[in-house]
């Protein structure tokens, strides 16, 4: 964890990996101030375009011949093409060349990006969709209109061809590509990680990455213990908006959106799930508890527990109250010494790590169970 004050205990005891590039320090931190503990695996990186040669070329085209509309499709796209115009001394004259123009954005990110560069949005999609622009587009009688489009690093999304042919004159502007993940052992990892049950939650803030991520998950053998850990609810995907979950979907993975399709919802997206009762919980003897990859919070406090500890209380939990043999809790313990001495030994650091919280019953010549409240719906 980083030096940033916590706030509260309500991620506590969880690990986060955030398979995103931009902005995820902030994120982090915001995070990381909720008791989290949080790993950074980016699946890509942003590779701007600032000296891009054709990217200067088209602006000096705008600026020539000013666009009657400009759809802005990505706020940190939006960005950089103002800073990319800033350094090479054109921000004045782009400005004026927009001044005249009707701005569209494909969300609010984009919207965002318009407000802080001082210009208005005069429409913003609600779906963050390239369809839902065209379609407003298309209805306005674009046919003579120069458009210029700024696009994320995926591309076009068919939007330019789209405009075209009904008659606009289409100005494509990217501003920056998707590139390879900086360190792609640590990607492979953090697919691993939540696979395996040392990951509580993924965080992902772009489609491209999303898919990188689960390609890679795939690549890893990770890919079903991943599925199976999320539709248990057992492991948080969750995604800023739907353009981004739309990889994690189609893959059958169970997903999470957060409302507003910005990176704070996000955040509070995980705040809310682990800190606000909606992760999986059993009411005890102890009272309830839930299970994270740190140890288990019992009413509210978090136990540490080490990683042998934590998948045997997973697996009892996973069981909500049934015994388990010591052949059955063997299988989730480290390396080979899976025999039943193991397992009691491996039982009785469990208890002795939990000191007075009783949790983990005896049941004579079956094996072991929690002790869950049977009351308690």
């Amino acid at each position: 964890m980083t030096g940033s004050r916590v706030l509260d205990a309500a991620l506590a005891g969880c690990t986060v990996i955030i398979a995103a590039d931009r902005r995820a320090s902030d994120l982090a931190t915001a995070l990381e101030r909720r008791g989290a503990q949080v790993h950074r695996a980016p699946a890509m990186t942003i590779v701007p375009n600032a000296d891009d040669a054709e990217l200067l070329r088209r602006t000096e085209r705008l600026i020539v011949s000013p666009p009657d509309i400009v759809v802005v499709t990505t706020g940190v796209g939006f960005r950089g093409w103002m800073d990319a115009a800033h350094e090479h001394g054109l921000d004045e004259q782009l400005t004026a060349a927009f001044a005249g123009a009707q701005f569209v954005a494909r969300g609010p990110k984009a919207h965002g990006a318009i407000q802080q560069a001082g210009f208005t949005a005069d429409w913003v999609a609600e779906s963050e969709t390239s369809a839902e622009v065209g379609e407003y587009l298309r209805a306005s009688r674009i046919a003579g209109k120069r458009i210029a489009v700024q696009h994320h690093g995926a591309g076009a999304d068919g939007l330019d061809e789209l405009l075209a042919a009904d008659g606009a004159e289409v100005v494509s502007i990217t501003v920056y590509r998707w590139g390879p993940p900086p360190d792609p052992e640590v990607v492979r990892r953090s697919a691993l990680q939540a696979a395996s049950g040392e990951a509580d939650a993924v965080l992902f803030t772009s489609a491209p990455g999303a898919s990188s991520w689960l390609q890679v998950a795939a690549d890893a053998g990770a890919s079903e213990g991943i599925s199976r850990r999320a539709s248990q609810g057992r492991l948080l995907l969750a995604a800023v908006g739907p353009i981004t979950a739309a990889p994690l979907l189609e893959a059958g993975m169970r997903t999470t959106v957060a409302d507003r399709g910005r990176l704070g919802s996000l955040a509070r997206c995980v705040i809310a799930h682990f800190g606000g009762g909606h992760a999986p919980a059993l009411h005890t003897a102890a009272g309830r508890i839930e299970v994270r990859s740190g140890g288990v919070v019992a009413d509210g406090s978090l136990i540490p527990l080490s990683r042998t500890a934590v998948g045997l209380l997973e697996a009892l939990f996973s069981a909500g109250g049934n015994v388990l043999s010591r052949s059955e809790l063997g299988r989730v313990l480290p390396g080979t010494e899976r025999n039943p001495h193991a397992v009691e030994v491996a039982v009785a650091r469990l208890r002795e790590a939990l000191g007075d919280l009783d949790l983990v019953r005896t049941v004579v010549k079956r094996g072991y169970r929690l002790a869950v409240d049977e009351t308690t719906d």
